[in-house]
């Protein structure tokens, strides 16, 4: 089941990735306006997700989502940054696939989510991941998201293939508030800049809590041949109170 019960649908999707948020470039660094768009199997937990960054909550009875939707939501960084997240969360349905690109088509950052539980949704992350390699942004930064980490015995695949693609790492719980916003804040940080070939500066309190001993491959954001940013992320959508401020 999704959260999407309170969530507008949208047919299309034709924002730019990364822009100004006035001039539609990236003229202010300092301002951005980021397309974000969830991809995943039906019943993973996209909608959740988006729904406990957004607003702060959560519905286990809430419905499936249809097509897709569309909210925002905007943070401030440590270096103070302001980040507006432009967020389609799309249907997890077979028969909705095909309308996937309409949705992804320019993102600067995608969120492949899959149940820890179930391993037929992680394969279908996987196949999220190269359908967003071969037709995606050229420098698109990638998340691959655990959902449900309070079953954590039953993660293993997921760090397995963290590991053999060179993906970061990083635990999060919904349920305790744990690394919920550095979710939103390492991926901006990841994200090259058409003015600046570099990304963002990390937030100090995410270098803290990446768990880099584990994947040394933070030296990967110094690469400028390293292609694809992913970010393994494990997630629990538990009922909790989250404010973004």
């Amino acid at each position: 089941m999704g959260c999407s019960s309170s969530l507008p649908d949208r047919s299309t999707g034709s924002l730019g990735g990364l822009n100004n948020s006035e001039s539609g470039g990236v003229a202010d660094a300092k301002n951005l306006r980021v397309k974000l768009v969830l991809l995943g199997d039906s019943g993973v937990g996209k909608s959740c997700i988006v729904l406990r960054f957004v607003r702060g909550q959560f519905d286990p009875t809430s419905k499936v989502t249809i097509g897709a939707s569309f909210l925002s939501q905007t943070i401030a960084l440590q270096d103070s940054t302001t980040v507006k997240f432009e967020i389609w969360d799309t249907a997890g349905q077979e028969r909705y696939a095909a309308l996937a690109p309409l949705y992804y088509r320019g993102a600067a950052i995608a969120f492949i989510v899959y149940d820890i539980t179930s391993p037929e949704t992680f394969n279908k992350a996987q196949y999220w991941v190269k359908e967003l390699q071969k037709h995606g942004s050229p420098d698109i930064v990638m998340a691959l998201v655990g959902n449900k980490a309070d079953l954590h015995e039953k993660r293993e695949d997921g760090i397995e293939y963290a590991e053999k693609n060179g993906m970061f790492f990083i635990e999060t719980s919904a349920k305790t508030a744990d690394n919920i916003n550095q979710l939103f804040e390492v991926t901006p940080a990841l994200l090259k800049l058409p003015s600046d070939s570099h990304a963002l500066p990390l937030p100090q309190h995410d270098r803290r809590t990446l768990k880099l001993n584990q994947l040394d491959c933070f030296k990967c954001l110094k690469k400028t041949t390293c292609l694809y940013q992913f970010v393994y992320i494990s997630v629990v959508a538990l009922s909790c109170d989250l404010t973004i401020t």
